[in-house]
């Protein structure tokens, strides 16, 4: 899986002009699926969702975690983090996970994030979603597991 995370001061979600969904500090996960990823996948992406020391501690270094902090966590599925954009300039699909497998995927993400932070919003997968931001820093880093891909 893959999440491009963005350290925020809030982040919201919105489908149709409703917000779905709405934090204030803490973590934007856009989330992408690949074929090969699968529940374990999930549960070590969550891991370091919530473990990943981007934070500021007193001394001003990013060394605490969302788990330290207990900030909110935004998850968003983004089909289009899977694409293959290595050639040409149209990206490719192929690398992304099929729509169903996707949608399991990203909604066991959102379960079991629920069950271990207490702060969790979500987009919905397959909508077309309007996400709203306040990068904080700006901090975005690139997360992907397996971590050897």
């Amino acid at each position: 899986m893959i999440a491009l995370i963005q350290r925020v001061t809030e982040a919201s979600v919105s489908v149709a002009g409703e917000r779905i969904g709405a934090i204030g500090p803490g973590l934007l996960a856009l989330v992408g699926v690949r074929p090969a990823d699968d529940e374990q996948t999930a549960q070590r992406l969550l891991e370091r969702l919530l473990d990943y020391r981007v934070f500021a501690d007193t001394e001003g270094r990013m060394n605490r975690s969302l788990s330290d902090t207990g900030g909110g966590l935004l998850l968003v599925p983004q089909f289009t983090l899977a694409a293959d954009t290595r050639k040409g300039n149209r990206p490719g699909f192929s690398t992304a996970a099929e729509p169903a497998q996707a949608a399991r995927l990203f909604e066991h993400l959102c379960a079991i994030a629920r069950a271990g932070h207490p702060q969790v919003a979500t987009g919905r997968f397959g909508a077309r979603m309007q996400v709203a931001l306040v990068n904080d820093g700006p901090v975005t880093f690139w997360l992907q597991t397996p971590e050897n891909v």
